[in-house]
């Protein structure tokens, strides 16, 4: 399915959460890509009730140098028993500026709502 152009729109909170708490890691361009967070819309929704979205950086950005398209970071989401229900990816747009979020999700239902941080870790509602 193509994603869904949407007006251009801030990060909500949990998107920016979720972000941040990804970006939080130390790998090669984090700190450029933490960077860009107060600079970072979304255009686009990976359909109508997904919450895995595009995303655009609005100049002046510094640019990120990752080595691949993909942030390098384990971010599995376990429900509250601590089964695993998938895992965020933090996609990049050559390595350079931030590109989607994306909630991966192995369970049966899609998820309607982004993982909290819990206790440093994500967590989705079973």
């Amino acid at each position: 399915m193509a994603p869904l152009s949407i007006d251009p729109r801030p990060l909500n909170a949990d998107e920016r959460a979720v972000l941040e708490h990804i970006l939080s890691a130390e790998f090669v361009g984090a700190s450029q890509l933490r960077s860009q967070l107060d600079r970072t819309e979304v255009i686009a929704t990976w359909g109508s009730d997904s919450v895995s979205v595009d995303l655009q950086v609005r100049e002046p950005y510094e640019h990120a140098a990752l080595p691949e398209a993909l942030v390098p970071v384990d971010a599995q989401v376990h429900d509250p028993s601590g089964a695993y229900v998938g895992e965020i990816l933090v996609w990049t747009d050559r390595g350079a500026t931030l590109a989607a979020l994306e909630f991966a999700w192995v369970t049966d239902e899609m998820p309607t709502s982004l993982p909290a941080i819990v206790e440093g870790q994500l967590s989705w509602p079973a």
